[in-house]
């Protein structure tokens, strides 16, 4: 099959290409993306689209950066693509940051790539990545903890910025590459950089892949329809996984979720990693934090047993909890916050109320009780409301707080409530209170209920509290 043959099935059976695209090619000058821009340029009448493209100079290489950039202009002036090129100083943003010096150029790099998306109105950045680099990210993925993700390997396409990144080349190898443009009679630059071991990709393209390839000569090919497979039976489970996801998880707000760790348990195993895959989408932006297998590991650890109290802190400030058969996880201070502003009134008038460690609140007449409110989790706490000073309220622990329990003549202090309940040192202050009008504790939710609270109806009950 000749490589454009090869490349045209690619993109037909990933559905890469719909006519009226508009693409945006990243070109840096080099062997792999030359052959991409002049692929498209050749086939664009085919596909119905527009071919518009996009150079960074990162100035890490003094003349001979720009001399990248003079190249790819003068392709795209031979050729009537226009060109959105700029220079971005590396070098300078390096002595600043000292990071990641590959990791510094992408963030910049695709960050202009967003802007000339937007300024140009394309729909698809393309870039030029194929089967030898699906090879090598699987290679480097298996050296560190391996994720199912990672393991997938690139994707055809992703989203990007509300858009589309497309790679129409993972199918074809480098060398196929190389000889394509050689059978156009085209040129490219050589980055100097690509021969050195200085990075992790270039010392497993030098000395592993080589290897590889020595032991099975297809092995490029082999990885590249084990990737495929991987991620269709990926999109089947994350499909499967969505479904379990709202049945299995509680969102209160966007920094607060929360779950049965039972019920959790009943999922199987490979259900599992991909319902917290998704809890971690919802609460970060970043794909490594995303993909971490360290983070994935510790967040299902905790959820190995119902037994006791136990917590671990997530980046960004975000807190998992386990407690009382339940799994929590919320920003550190966002039932504090949540909690400091005005008191959150509970009646009958206002159906549900969520709280932001999860529970939910509705205040119902005795007469009004009805199957709708009733969940598998829910419970029930009947009283007379003409023994308490209604509206009831939530608050946050105020010092020298005290509730009357059953049994007890005394009002108990919360602060050794709270100490005989194992509560948290850091929750303690943030933790909701149910108060009366007359600012009296009668219940910390969650843990104890006061003594105007019964679980069965008592005669002169009329009115039930239903926390889930």
């Amino acid at each position: 099959m000749s490589f454009e043959l090869k490349v045209k099935t690619f993109i037909e059976k990933e559905q890469l290409l719909q006519q009226d695209d508009h693409l945006l090619i990243a070109v840096s000058g080099g062997v792999d993306s030359m052959a991409l821009l002049h692929y498209f340029v050749e086939t664009q009448k085919h596909w119905n689209i527009r071919v518009e493209a996009v150079h960074v100079d990162h100035m890490l290489r003094g003349e001979a950066s720009a001399e990248d950039r003079a190249f790819v202009e003068k392709y795209c002036d031979e050729n009537d693509v226009y060109l959105h090129a700029t220079a971005i100083s590396i070098p300078a943003i390096l002595a600043q940051e000292n990071g990641n010096t590959q990791l510094i150029c992408r963030r910049e790099r695709y960050r202009y790539f967003k802007e000339i998306l937007y300024k140009t109105n394309a729909n698809k950045l393309v870039t030029a990545h194929h089967a030898d680099d699906q090879l090598e990210s699987v290679l480097m993925a298996l050296t560190k903890n391996a994720t199912m993700n990672s393991m997938q390997g690139i994707r055809p396409q992703r989203l990007f910025e509300g858009k589309s990144l497309i790679r129409p080349f993972l199918t074809v190898t480098k060398t196929e590459i190389g000889e394509y443009l050689l059978r156009k009679g085209l040129n490219y630059r050589e980055d100097v950089s690509n021969s050195k071991d200085t990075y992790v990709r270039n010392r497993f393209r030098h000395h592993v892949v080589p290897l590889l390839e020595a032991e099975n000569p297809r092995v490029t090919e082999q990885v590249t329809h084990f990737t495929s497979q991987l991620q269709e039976d990926n999109t089947f489970l994350m499909t499967l996984a969505e479904g379990v996801f709202s049945k299995t998880i509680k969102r209160s707000n966007e920094n607060t979720y929360s779950m049965e760790i039972e019920a959790f348990q009943l999922v199987p195993l490979a259900l599992q990693r991909r319902l917290i895959l998704i809890l971690l989408n919802y609460l970060y932006k970043d794909s490594n934090t995303i993909q971490s297998y360290a983070l994935l590991t510790s967040i299902l650890k905790l959820c190995d047993t119902t037994a006791g109290y136990a917590e671990i802190h997530l980046p960004e400030d975000f807190l998992a909890v386990r407690r009382y058969g339940k799994l929590m996880i919320q920003k550190n201070s966002s039932t504090e916050d949540y909690l400091s502003s005005e008191k959150i009134i509970i009646s009958a008038a206002n159906g549900w109320t969520t709280l932001t460690n999860g529970k939910r609140l509705c205040v119902v007449k005795l007469h009004d009780l009805s199957s709708e409110l009733m969940t598998d989790t829910a419970q029930l706490f009947y009283f007379n409301a003409s023994k308490l000073h209604l509206p009831l309220s939530i608050r946050a622990r105020k010092d020298g707080d005290r509730m009357l329990l059953k049994g007890m003549d005394q009002p108990k202090r919360l602060s050794r409530l709270f100490i005989d309940e194992k509560i948290p040192l850091n929750e303690r202050n943030s933790w909701p209170l149910l108060i009366s009008q007359s600012d009296e504790v009668v219940a910390v939710i969650g843990v104890r209920m006061g003594m105007f609270f019964s679980t069965t109806p008592q005669p002169n009950d009329d009115t039930v509290l239903i926390v889930d």
